[in-house]
């Protein structure tokens, strides 16, 4: 009992911690007010689908810089600009005045920019886009052997011939402000230089009195006014028949700096806040009602002990949300369907923990040695389940961006705290539970009762092993086919270009195609969600069409000019760069899952039952992408991650019937094979069935009513549930028993010794 309490205190406190943690994202405004700055402060920040704003991917220009040079100096060159670029990119979103601009480096040449309430990043794009590489260069005189540059200047058609020698770098410019002219009341830039600079402008304006001074910006003359006597203050300004904006924009560039080297957008991201609002409801909803469903499920199965299990689930809820604001991680959409998965799988460690203790029940055992065994029996089975999973969620997180980080961040934690709550917290109350139960045997109730009275399981699954494999084999090479002609419907994340949603109720398709035919422009449109709603996509673009933005401006200004009562609610632009990246990246992660869990499997069981798995994740994912095919599903980013979620899930069925087959080799090694894999499979089909109807149950809401922004994710999932469950029992267990058999005729063993057998071998040598 003493060990019961103290457990009980320590499980306590981490729980109650992790609630505190989770509490201010429930707090109003004037609650927080009164709580500690440090405590307030500790929650959740809502990504920009979910609150509006802009996504900006830049790309450096570095193939000048760094060319012709060896692997040590252009990693320390790239080191370089990249820290540079962050600091002027930092300063000049600064100077804007905007709130909280999120800036970070990713990957070795890109820079990320999200804006959290910017709706239209156009200013931050030419404000980004701009090198402000500002310089004075004498116009060059008439014979003069100094070698000289032909630039143009602000005007059309006009033309400036400088010396090419930098006269006075930039980089000397202290400060520099919008003011206007007192002559002309014209805006003027009004600009100081540092002490060096003022020093050498000096010096140079009193010795070349009479000659004309160019300013240029980025390779383009603003003003080439003639020097009338010494300029010794280390002031001056820079005039240019400029507007207010103008004046005052490129004051904000010089005050800033100038970038080492151009940055390019070369993938653009954009939500509105009414999109972002619409989105963190439809997750609440579906994800209150898809928890409500899997809670009653498991109350409904097990009664009161389904109510113990569907508390330390609730309890894991909320210590995800806790994690998820100690960290400060950013919650996105796809992040909320990872924690509705969560919900979902987490339930498989309390089926089977459940399902062990009714085994042992039947067996004869006591109530108190029916849970310890059932939860030791099963200790190794959530283990490995759950590891297989968490290989394929780490390759989001190393191969995946933005979003999708999110989503494998929120599944990891909420998988391994479901660990922790079933194998501790569940444990703990259910211990207490039967302390008072006295000499009680620990039944289950509920309706698994009822499935354990019409005796159900006791089904020859094996016998249909040639006619599954020959099935799936069939289907799987119909949905290569299919992936092949027509094709997949690739999302923009891979086939590059645009996608511009309008909210326009005023007009139709036939008007919008008509108004953007006149401008030349013959895109793809179509209806989407609600009356008024229309998906306008842009075919692939060059890069600098992409870093321009100017097609996609093109067609918002045509759709206007159509209806001023029109929004643009979400704009996605990924340039051909991007896109390469994801494919790459996509490839690469399936292969390496699928590497990494054969040799998990392979390390944990034997080379058999890994190949197994494999051979049948491969199976299941070609049928998922017929899937994709047959239901018109648009393959991007969201659905490979719902395909690196269906790996992890397949697996984790998979090894609940192979950690089964394990346990009855070395119990009863003598028994026939085919008798032996068909008493497993139904030992598990519960479990099997039960985990399967949690997961969809939690899913389902999501999938009905996410709309197109998680379709991508629910619907293949839902899926790919359905085939990863019969795969287990049709598919995997046949091709790990043919793979048995012929270990049998190489005379091997069906699987490794264990560390008793082993040592029982050592004890037993002469």
């Amino acid at each position: 009992m003493r060990s019961l309490f103290s457990r009980a205190m320590v499980y306590g406190l981490v729980v109650l911690l992790g609630l505190l943690c989770a509490l201010p994202n429930l707090l109003s405004e004037e609650s927080l007010k009164k709580l500690p700055d440090w405590y307030a402060k500790n929650q959740l920040t809502l990504g920009l689908d979910l609150r509006g704003g802009s996504h900006l991917l830049l790309a450096m220009e570095t193939e000048s810089v760094v060319k012709d040079k060896d692997p040590a100096q252009r990693d320390e060159i790239m080191r370089d600009l990249m820290e540079r670029s962050l600091e002027i990119v930092r300063r000049r979103l600064d100077e804007t005045g905007m709130v909280e601009p999120l800036i970070s480096r990713q990957g070795r040449d890109t820079i990320l920019v999200q804006l959290p309430g910017v709706d239209d990043p156009a200013y931050i794009r030419e404000l980004l886009g701009t090198t402000a590489t500002m310089s004075f260069h004498w116009v060059a005189q008439q014979g003069s052997p100094v070698t000289s540059m032909t630039l143009a200047g602000q005007a059309p058609g006009e033309v400036y011939r400088l010396e090419k020698p930098v006269a006075l770098a930039g980089e000397h410019i202290k400060d520099a402000r919008l003011a206007y002219n007192q002559q002309s009341g014209e805006p003027v830039v009004s600009f100081r230089l540092d002490n060096e600079g003022a020093r050498r402008f000096g010096d140079m304006t009193s010795a070349n009195i009479g000659r004309a001074l160019a300013i240029v910006l980025d390779n383009r003359v603003i003003t080439a006014p003639v020097i009338r006597g010494a300029i010794t203050g280390g002031s001056g300004e820079i005039s240019g028949h400029f507007t207010t904006a103008e004046a005052n924009h490129l004051a904000l560039m010089l005050r800033s700096g100038a970038l080492p080297v151009p940055l390019k957008v070369i993938e653009e991201r954009t939500v509105g806040p009414d999109l972002g609002r619409d989105a963190i409801a439809m997750g609440i909803s579906t994800g209150v009602l898809g928890a409500l469903l899997v809670l009653g499920f498991m109350a409904a199965l097990y009664g009161r002990w389904g109510l113990i299990a569907s508390f330390g689930l609730s309890l894991n809820l909320g210590l995800i949300f806790g994690v998820l604001s100690l960290f400060g991680a950013t919650l996105t959409l796809p992040g909320i369907a990872g924690i509705i998965l969560v919900i979902g799988m987490a339930v498989d460690a309390n089926i089977l923990i459940n399902e062990r203790i009714r085994e042992e029940t039947e067996r004869g055992a006591s109530a108190p040695t029916a849970l310890k065994n059932g939860f030791d029996k099963a200790y190794n089975t959530i283990l490995d389940s759950n590891v297989t999973t968490l290989i394929a969620i780490s390759l989001l997180f190393l191969f995946g961006s933005g979003p999708i980080r999110g989503f494998a961040i929120t599944m990891a934690i909420g998988l391994l705290l479901s660990m922790f709550t079933a194998i501790a917290i569940t444990r703990l109350i259910m211990e207490w539970r039967v302390g008072r139960m006295g000499d009680k045997p620990l039944l289950m109730g509920g309706l698994r009762e009822w499935f354990k009275s019409r005796k159900l399981l006791n089904i020859n699954f094996m016998r249909a092993r040639y006619a599954g494999l020959i099935a799936s084999a069939a289907l799987s090479l119909a949905s290569l086919v299919l992936v092949a002609t027509p094709g997949m419907n690739y999302g923009i994340d891979f086939s590059g270009g645009s996608l511009v949603e309008v909210s326009a109720p005023q007009l139709n398709v036939e008007q919008i195609r008509a108004g953007l035919s006149d401008q030349n422009m013959h895109l793809a449109i179509q209806e989407f969600g609600e009356p008024g709603n229309y998906l306008v996509r842009l075919p692939p673009q060059s890069a600098e069409e992409v870093a321009s933005g100017s097609l996609v401006a093109d067609v918002k200004s045509a759709i206007t000019r159509l209806s001023e009562n029109t929004s643009f609610p979400r704009v996605e632009t990924v340039g051909p760069r991007v896109s390469g990246d994801f494919a790459d990246a996509s490839i690469i992660a399936l292969l390496v899952a699928g590497v990494g869990m054969l040799g998990y499997l392979w390390l944990r069981f034997e080379s058999h039952f890994a190949i197994g798995a494999i051979l049948t994740i491969a199976l299941d994912l070609t049928k998922t992408l017929g899937f994709f095919v047959l239901c018109g599903v648009e393959f991007n980013l969201t659905a490979v991650a719902a395909l690196l979620a269906l790996i992890g899930y397949s697996v984790n069925d998979k090894v609940v019937v192979f950690d089964r087959i394990r346990e009855k080799l070395r119990t009863t090694p003598d028994k026939p094979l085919l008798q032996l894999f068909n008493e497993s499979i139904n030992t598990t089909l519960t479990r099997t069935v039960f985990t399967s109807l949690t997961t969809m149950l939690a899913i389902l809401p999501m999938a009905i009513a996410g709309g197109t922004a998680v379709s991508s994710f629910a619907w293949p999932m839902l899926f790919g549930v359905l085939v990863g469950t019969s795969s287990s029992i049709f598919i995997a267990a046949p091709i790990v028993y043919f793979l048995g058999e012929r270990r049998i005729r190489l005379g091997k063993t069906q699987l490794r010794a264990s560390r008793e057998e082993q040592q029982t071998r050592l004890d037993a040598l002469p």
